[in-house]
């Protein structure tokens, strides 16, 4: 399952002793992916927010709002079996920073952080994430991260800049397909043979 949400937001970085408002946009674009390896093997990628002290869907938290250098943006990403057989979890997470079109210099990807969960994920070599466990049938996963912080540092140069996050979540069966994620094999990455069944959205 494939899933793309955007929403926008309202970067107002300080310079000095004066504050220069510019409008940028957060984006977000999500995506999940259904590896079929044998059986039923379906996930779905979940987002969340936190709005007023309640947790609500991503979609329903679209709306602008100012977000200042050393700001933390609430978004809660898990990953929930919707299939009929037990299946192993990976994500993978990518940051970019697209500057103005009068802004120039060297993008620090670091000043968007994000507050990985290390206990019940684990970062690989090859950069994904893994689900230190298998997920049964209509489980879902401990929360990837929780929150995008923007980092004080964040100068004169991201006025106006855009922050794109991609989450791509995978899944590949766990009979018979070694004793954890990081042993299990079946990712599309790893067998491009294996039947797909993506579903766009935005």
């Amino acid at each position: 399952m494939k899933k793309k949400i955007a929403i926008g937001a309202v970067l107002v970085l300080c310079l000095s002793m004066l504050i220069y408002p510019t409008i940028a946009y957060f984006n977000t674009a999500d995506t999940a992916r259904n590896v079929i390896t044998a059986g039923d093997i379906k996930i779905e990628l979940q987002e969340t927010a936190i709005r007023d002290g309640e947790e609500i869907l991503f979609e329903q938290s679209q709306e602008r709002f100012n977000v200042m250098p050393g700001q933390d943006v609430s978004k809660i990403v898990r990953v929930k079996n919707t299939g009929s057989n037990p299946a192993y979890i990976r994500v993978e997470v990518q940051k970019a920073i697209a500057l103005a079109a009068d802004s120039h210099g060297d993008v620090d990807l670091d000043l968007v952080s994000l507050d990985f969960d290390g206990d019940s994920w684990r970062l690989g070599s090859d950069g994904f994430y893994y689900y230190d466990q298998p997920l049964a049938p209509g489980e879902t996963t401990a929360a990837l991260f929780r929150n995008v912080k923007f980092d004080t540092g964040m100068g004169n140069m991201y006025q106006g800049s855009t922050a794109t996050i991609k989450v791509s979540a995978q899944a590949t069966q766990v009979k018979n397909n070694g004793d954890n994620a990081l042993d299990a094999k079946g990712w599309p990455a790893d067998d491009a043979t294996s039947p797909t069944n993506p579903t766009d959205g935005e």
